[in-house]
């Protein structure tokens, strides 16, 4: 294998599709699940791209405890809010869908609120957003996940990452998405570094004697046994505001599963009582509103775009060049990965597409075994 091996967008996004396929995922759903998961490759969020195929969907469907074809049924569709029922099928299309009834809501009604339950993971936040950005429209959306985070003061992990997402069209090349996990980090990230071989910053993870850990490897393993927590924005304790994330990742919880009545925190888990894998069944909500309801759309792409181009010419720190907006990092690796024809994969990635593959038996080969 040649870790300098550059993939295009192109074929890994082929091969993702072909993998879901190849696990009886149907065709046009297959596509979808591949364009999120290379929109985040695209958009430098290494952490839920390829990196995600086997660990999260290929593994968990493999397991029985994920179901490869999406049944969504409609619980409860009142004017401008609906209940969805995913049935444990896959999160991007359940997510998609959602997306896409609250869009036609704000069409009809100035605003769409859609809950779901019963889903499993729907790739990055952000992808929902620019969905509502291209139909002119503002947005929030979220999910609950597994029990992750600790309380401020406590050590136990309750919470998920529980990641918020806001997206505003603009008039400029790209809209503001901002996309963030409620916790300092996510459990993607982590795995990123033991990828690397790279401890963690302190301040990330909380141990049961309320210290901060930075053994990356051992701490991944922890996160799933509950012997480690990871901190909410603001990080251990009160003094650097701890307590907001705290906050906000409950916000985020009660938004994903008290309006439909989903699984909560620690029942989010994955594992029955015995120890057995089983559905983790995550809640997610999806908000659009609808600009042209409030203000002509441009006008308000000018507003916004205003507000975003005076905090990037705002004074800047000393030694600093460069002041960013939401979005923007994410536009500009897009184009820069765009240019350079597609990404590096890391040999642990390679690995497993070469797993995928052999017991898939796909027909592919790849360029870093060449």
């Amino acid at each position: 294998m040649n870790k300098n091996t550059l993939m295009s967008f192109d074929d890994l996004e082929c091969f993702m599709a072909d993998v879901f396929k190849g696990l009886g995922v149907p065709e046009d759903e297959a596509a979808i699940c591949a364009e999120i998961l290379i929109t985040a490759d695209k958009r430098g969020i290494d952490s839920h791209g390829i990196s995600r195929c086997k660990p999260i969907y290929y593994d968990r469907i493999k397991a029985g405890i994920q179901n490869p074809k999406t049944k969504i049924d409609v619980v409860r569709d009142r004017k401008a809010v609906a209940v969805l029922d995913g049935n444990n099928g896959m999160g991007h299309v359940i997510g998609r869908y959602a997306m896409n009834m609250a869009i036609q809501k704000a069409k009809d009604y100035g605003i769409g609120m859609v809950t779901v339950r019963n889903s499993t993971h729907y790739g990055i936040a952000g992808y929902y957003a620019l969905m509502a950005a291209e139909a002119n429209m503002a947005s929030m959306n979220g999910t609950n996940a597994r029990p992750s985070i600790a309380p401020t003061f406590g050590v136990e992990n309750m919470l998920g990452t529980n990641p918020i997402c806001y997206g505003f069209p603009t008039d400029e090349d790209f809209p503001f998405v901002l996309d963030c996990a409620t916790s300092v980090t996510q459990r993607g990230k982590i795995e990123v570094y033991d990828r690397l071989g790279k401890d963690l910053p302190d301040g990330w993870v909380i141990g049961h004697d309320g210290k901060s850990r930075t053994d990356t490897h051992q701490i991944l393993i922890d996160l799933v046994q509950g012997k480690a927590a990871l901190t909410p924005l603001g990080g251990i304790g009160e003094d650097n505001g701890g307590y907001k994330g705290y906050g906000y990742a409950t916000a985020v919880e009660v938004l994903s599963s008290a309006f439909q009545a989903g699984n909560i925190m620690k029942d989010l888990s994955g594992f029955d009582s015995d120890g057995k894998r089983k559905p983790i069944e995550l809640g997610h909500f999806f908000i659009a509103i609808n600009v042209e309801d409030f203000i002509e759309p441009d006008l308000f792409k000018k507003n916004v775009g205003n507000i975003m181009r005076a905090l990037r010419n705002s004074k800047k720190a000393p030694g600093q060049e460069r002041i960013y907006t939401a979005g923007e990092k994410e536009y500009e690796e897009q184009k820069k990965r765009e240019a350079q024809g597609g990404i590096y994969l890391v040999e642990s990635i390679q690995k497993e597409m070469i797993q995928m593959r052999d017991e898939l038996k796909l027909n592919w080969t790849f360029p870093f075994e060449k």
